[in-house]
C-alpha cells in the first residue's frame, strides 16, 4: 500500500447529508426490470425492501468520475489507493415504512476502514452507515451498513478463491438470465457509472474479470423479490447479505430460498451455473 494508506483513517467519522423525493417513475422502471408490470404507485403506497436504493443517485459532475466510472475518491469515501472496488454486503434493519411521495433525507457516514492483506495482495474493506429520515421524523426508517472491499489490480497467476458449494435444497427457485440490458437497465435505475457492468472491454482487459459483473445491490435485490413473490405479505424486520463470489453475465445463475422451521426467518442464496454459492443471505421477519 503506497503512502496515501496512512490517511485513511482521517476519513473516519466524515458523513454526508443527501434529500431526496419518493417519486413514482424508478419504481416503475424497476418494477418492469423485475419482470412485472410497470405501474406506477399511488402516493402512499410503501416501498418494497431495497427498493430505496432508486433513490440518493451519485449525481456527480462528468468531470468528477474516474477512469472505472465511478466518481472519484477523496470527497465522502476514503481515497483508497486500489483499483478494484466491489460492494461486498450489507446489513440493514427496517423500522418503519417509506412511502411513495415522501421527503426524504440520507445521512450518510463512514462508520470504519480497515486495512490487511489477502493472498492477492492489499485489501481495505470501508464501512458506511446510512441512516434514512422520512418527512419531519427524527427517527430513521431505515438503517443500513454498506460494505465496500478495496482490491489491487488483477495479476497474472493469481489463484481464484476457492468456491463453496450452495446449499443442495432449498423451497423456492428462480432463475435468471443475466444479459446486457438487464444489467444496462439497473445500471441506469441507480445512475451506477461502474463501468465492470456495461463495458466488456474494460472488466476484462482491465480488471482482468472473464464477463460483465452482476451488480450485488441487484442480486440482493432479486433475493428479497423472490421473499416478495413467495411470501407477499411477509413484513421484515432486518435484512443482511455478503457478497461470496462474483456473478458473470456468461449465464444464468439462480436465486432460492429456505424459510426457517420457526417462521422467523429466511435463508436466500444466490447460486450460479456450477453450483457455487455467490451470495448469502438472511432475513429476519417482523
Amino acid at each position: 500500500m503506497n503512502t496515501e494508506s496512512s490517511n485513511l483513517q482521517d476519513w473516519v467519522g466524515r458523513t454526508e447529508t443527501v434529500e431526496d423525493v419518493v417519486t413514482a417513475t424508478p419504481c416503475a422502471g424497476l418494477a418492469a426490470t423485475l419482470d412485472y408490470e410497470p405501474m406506477r404507485p399511488a402516493p402512499g403506497t410503501p416501498l418494497p425492501y431495497l427498493w430505496h436504493w432508486l433513490y440518493f443517485l451519485p449525481l456527480h459532475r462528468q468531470s468528477e468520475i474516474g477512469a472505472d466510472g465511478h466518481p472519484r475518491r477523496g470527497s465522502f469515501l476514503p481515497p483508497v489507493p486500489l483499483p478494484r472496488r466491489m460492494w461486498a454486503g450489507s446489513q440493514l434493519s427496517f423500522h418503519s415504512p417509506i412511502r411513495v411521495g415522501d421527503a426524504v433525507r440520507r445521512v450518510s457516514t463512514i462508520d470504519g476502514v480497515r486495512e490487511k492483506s489477502g493472498r492477492t495482495g492489499a485489501l481495505v474493506f470501508v464501512k458506511v452507515k446510512h441512516e434514512v429520515f422520512c418527512n419531519a421524523n427524527t427517527d430513521a426508517a431505515l438503517t443500513e451498513f454498506h460494505d465496500i472491499v478495496y482490491r489491487g489490480a488483477a495479476q497474472p497467476g493469481d489463484a481464484a478463491p476457492a468456491p463453496q458449494p450452495a446449499p443442495a435444497s432449498f423451497k423456492w427457485q428462480r432463475t435468471i438470465a443475466p444479459d446486457d440490458v438487464l444489467l444496462f437497465r439497473y445500471s441506469a435505475l441507480t445512475f451506477n457509472g461502474h463501468r465492470i457492468h456495461y463495458d466488456r472491454r474494460y472488466v476484462t482487459e482491465v480488471e482482468g474479470y472473464p464477463g460483465l459483473i452482476v451488480h450485488g445491490p441487484l442480486i440482493a435485490t432479486l433475493l428479497m423479490d423472490l421473499l416478495r413473490r413467495e411470501l407477499p405479505q411477509a413484513q421484515v424486520r432486518g435484512f443482511e447479505f455478503r457478497a461470496i463470489r462474483p456473478t458473470f453475465d456468461l449465464h444464468p445463475f439462480s436465486v432460492c430460498g429456505e424459510p426457517a422451521a420457526d417462521g422467523k426467518s429466511v435463508h436466500l442464496w444466490g447460486r450460479d451455473h456450477e453450483g457455487w454459492l455467490t451470495m448469502d443471505a438472511t432475513v429476519t421477519l417482523a
